[in-house]
């Protein structure tokens, strides 16, 4: 799972830069402020939990334990509806999709709960 996680993670990374670069250069001119501010969070908070990915891979092969899991597997879909959903925002203006982040961030969050907790657990347990 960990090499899973570290691959994913690399491709958020990715994914995270390319849309970086594309806000900073192709989107400037053909977004509004607010929408432009939308999509540099979005890649922005991609490429924190893409850090985060590749860290957590790491641990949990240092550290296993169910827990890194779970708290792979949300940040993985807390960085899809996070970001995912602020990326098609910015592209649609369709501002209704902004009620599909918090979603996301609640699941970041989830993810960074699951973290500690099993940081947490193995501090606890044996070395």
């Amino acid at each position: 799972m960990s090499r899973t996680f570290f691959a994913i993670g690399a491709s958020f990374a990715f994914l995270g830069v390319g849309a970086g670069a594309l806000g900073a250069h192709a989107m400037r001119d053909r977004l509004a402020p607010d929408l432009l501010a939308a999509w540099e969070t979005g890649a922005r908070y991609g490429l924190y939990h893409a850090m985060a990915l590749l860290v957590l891979a790491l641990a949990m092969s240092r550290w296993p334990g169910s827990l890194w899991t779970t708290s792979g597997w949300l940040f993985v879909a807390g960085s899809l509806l996070f970001s995912g959903s602020l990326f098609t925002l910015a592209l649609t203006g369709v501002r209704s999709l902004g009620a599909i982040t918090p979603i996301g961030g609640a699941c970041l969050l989830l993810g960074w709960l699951a973290a500690v907790a099993a940081a947490w657990r193995n501090v606890a347990g044996p070395a």
